[in-house]
């Protein structure tokens, strides 16, 4: 049914301002805290806490009963 009928004018201004969304863009407080949060502060947090337990638990040959910790209490004694 697509194409068939009047085009609504409400809808092509709706998209044109999608299109065109980059050219009216302003930087902000609101955008600047975007921008910080999404592309430096969770990437950050992200980054830390892989760096944090990399390497923390064994998965390889271990069976059931057996800690994955790869330091267990057992190897410290």
């Amino acid at each position: 049914m697509a194409g068939h009928g009047a085009e609504d004018p409400a809808i092509e201004r709706f998209n044109r301002m999608r299109e065109e969304a980059y050219k009216n863009f302003r930087w902000t407080r609101q955008t600047t805290r975007t921008a910080l949060l999404g592309f430096i502060i969770v990437p950050g947090v992200i980054y830390y806490f892989s760096n944090q337990y990399h390497m923390k638990w064994d998965w390889v040959a271990k069976r059931k009963g057996e800690s994955l910790d790869t330091v267990s209490k057992s190897q410290t004694d």
